[in-house]
């Protein structure tokens, strides 16, 4: 009986952390479309309901109920499995992120440690959905994908790093605890934050490094043979993904809820929004890289200024003898 119940809870806390992110992705289509829209001197939408609130009510009406077309070449349960995959891992990982103590569905100490093992899996559903297309454009889309998740997930994993050797734990909730003691850590570690942000934006390939979906060159890249639900399923999952990453940062370096002596969850909320204006603004602003241009970015530039920056603060706070205790972690 108490399984019975425990199992309840954990379903219950489930439904209260993706219903809000659900929700959250539908609307920063809307966000994104009238931020890009006034950047360009348009209003963007606003037929469907007051100031075009009702659009994403209507984009997902279109998208579910739009016929599926599945061609006759491709690898039936992989090419189905890819977009499940993808969503649920998409989901998966907000079970780790905390907004505030008392309200964190799973509290681990390794929490950042799964959350990164969660999220490099991703990398499987897009592969799959290339490869299970049968088409050259897919595939071609996939491989890119692939490299360009897997080549800024190093650069995310070493910046971590550092975050680690300041605050000597890997739960997220000391991370914030932490910086509400002392201070936001994108003040100490400025450069690691811009790094950061920049990987946030190759990993979760969006402008200026989309070039997975690049349409002068692979017509929609991994996903172009997919359509309706489950085309549906791939943007709500690289959505959420955005979302996440911006939270992400926001506790990693602005202190989650704190704010100075106040601690209260919609300050995370406000954080993570601005993050996610951030990308907005960045897609609109700046014109697609050339896929060289994007590897040579981090493999020349962003992994030996990380591997410094580890080395530099370790050193610091050695001298210093700030090095926090190995037990913590």
């Amino acid at each position: 009986m108490n399984s019975l119940i425990f199992l309840i809870i954990q379903i219950i806390k489930f439904l209260i952390i993706t219903i809000p992110v659900l929700i959250s992705v539908a609307y920063l289509t809307l966000a994104e479309r009238k931020i890009i829209g006034y950047s360009q001197a348009r209003k963007g939408p606003n037929v469907v309901g007051i100031y075009g609130l009702l659009q994403p009510l209507a984009d997902g009406i279109k998208l579910f109920s739009k016929e599926m077309v599945i061609p006759n070449h491709v690898s039936i349960f992989l090419y189905f499995f890819s977009p499940i995959l993808a969503l649920t891992l998409g989901l998966a990982v907000w079970g780790l992120i905390p907004l505030n103590t008392s309200s964190v569905m799973s509290d681990i100490n390794l929490g950042i440690l799964i959350m990164f093992a969660l999220s490099s899996v991703g990398v499987y559903a897009i592969l799959m959905s290339g490869w299970s297309s049968n088409s050259k454009y897919a595939f071609m889309g996939s491989l890119r994908a692939a490299a360009q998740m897997i080549s800024y997930e190093v650069s995310i994993g070493l910046i971590i790093i550092s975050v680690i050797i300041c605050c000597g734990s890997m739960n997220l909730i000391n991370i914030i605890y932490i910086q509400e003691q002392s201070i936001w850590f994108v003040f100490p570690l400025l450069p690691a934050a811009f790094m950061f942000f920049i990987s946030c934006l190759a990993e979760t390939n969006r402008a200026p490094f989309d070039l997975t979906e690049g349409e002068s060159e692979l017509v929609s890249g991994y996903n172009v043979e997919y359509s309706s639900m489950t085309f549906a399923l791939f943007f709500l999952a690289e959505y959420s993904h955005i979302i996440f990453m911006s939270f992400l940062f926001a506790l990693v370096f602005l202190g989650g809820w704190s704010l100075f002596i106040i601690s209260f969850p919609l300050i995370f909320f406000i954080k993570g929004t601005f993050i996610v204006f951030l990308f907005v603004w960045v897609r609109t602003s700046f014109p697609r890289l050339r896929y060289d241009q994007l590897m040579s970015l981090l493999w020349k530039t962003y992994l030996p200024l990380s591997l410094s920056f580890i080395i530099l603060v370790n050193s610091v706070l050695w001298v210093f003898n700030g090095l926090p205790p190995i037990s913590c972690i």
